[in-house]
């Protein structure tokens, strides 16, 4: 049960979303699903939630604080998250604040782009297998980049999540099917399976299509990863170690995944990063820092 709380679940999803572009401003994926390929939106449990898929939220009966922080050294760019979570209520709800921002060099000059993002969302199990879950956020979006302009305005995500027995979930989510157009927050479909055939071991396979590409691109960004949790003996606490590798269709780019962390019954810390093995050089890195309230059941 321990376990099953608080190690991270793989998942087989399709999916495709801004946050998740190599290049994009808000690549804030949590230091987890980066881990394994960029999966979990099929078990996007506490503050995997807000940015994943908000029905996974009700997933899980936990109180959960999260803080993250992301570097990418190609431009510079750094991320931070906060999230507050409370799946322990009648109507699961968090509450959160992300940042990102990024310094590329154009043409010998170095330009600044950023964006603030907050939101809350609310989540709810319908029947035993059946949840359903809504993220209302808000963006402020600005560069100095020439071919990109600024926006902001209110964005809206929904997702839907099934529990199909102990081993399986699933979920698909929209994202920004209400809401500004900005090209960084383009409007996209995802869906999910999060398996878990043994105890310890976690698989995942996410991929994600946009609407907002050009005619003669192909959507789809497909990730594949793998976590394996050891436990000490007296399962009070234990290590997840976390392996995958993602591949992006309209950027014809391939990547590799690790990562891992140390979990205790009340708190966790997780480490991810990403590297790009053909079509550039990116590198993203990403740790987090998890307070864990007391489960109910």
């Amino acid at each position: 049960m321990f376990r099953g709380r608080i190690a991270a679940l793989g998942v087989i999803s399709l999916l495709f979303c801004s946050q998740a572009a190599a290049d994009s401003l808000v690549d804030n994926l949590n230091p987890r699903s980066i881990g394994m390929g960029e999966t979990m939106r099929g078990s996007a449990h506490a503050g995997l939630s807000t940015s994943l898929n908000p029905s996974g939220l009700a997933l899980s009966r936990q109180l959960v604080f999260e803080g993250s922080f992301g570097y990418r050294p190609q431009d510079g760019a750094t991320g931070v998250a906060a999230s507050a979570c409370d799946a322990t209520v009648p109507l699961p709800g968090c509450f959160y604040y992300q940042y990102f921002g990024a310094s590329p060099e154009v043409a010998g000059s170095e330009e600044r782009r950023r964006v603030h993002e907050t939101g809350t969302l609310f989540a709810r199990q319908l029947s035993d297998i059946l949840f359903a879950g809504i993220n209302i956020k808000y963006f402020d979006y600005r560069s100095d980049l020439p071919d990109e302009e600024d926006a902001s305005g209110f964005g809206l995500d929904l997702g839907v999540s099934m529990r199909a027995g102990d081993h399986v979930e699933l979920g698909v989510v929209g994202y920004n099917v209400v809401g500004a157009d900005a090209a960084q927050y383009p409007r996209a479909v995802g869906s999910g399976i999060a398996l878990r055939p043994a105890d310890p071991l976690s698989i995942g396979l996410d991929g994600v299509w946009s609407f907002d590409l050009d005619d003669d691109e192909t959507p789809g960004r497909y990730g594949l990863g793998a976590e394996y949790f050891f436990s000490s003996a007296d399962r009070q606490s234990g290590v997840p170690v976390r392996l995958g590798g993602v591949y992006d269709v309209p950027g014809s780019g391939a990547y590799v995944t690790a990562g891992g962390g140390y979990m205790t019954r009340s708190a966790g810390v997780d480490v991810g990063a990403r590297y790009q093995v053909s079509g550039g050089d990116e590198l993203m890195m990403l740790a987090s820092v998890r307070i864990l309230g007391p489960a109910m059941h």
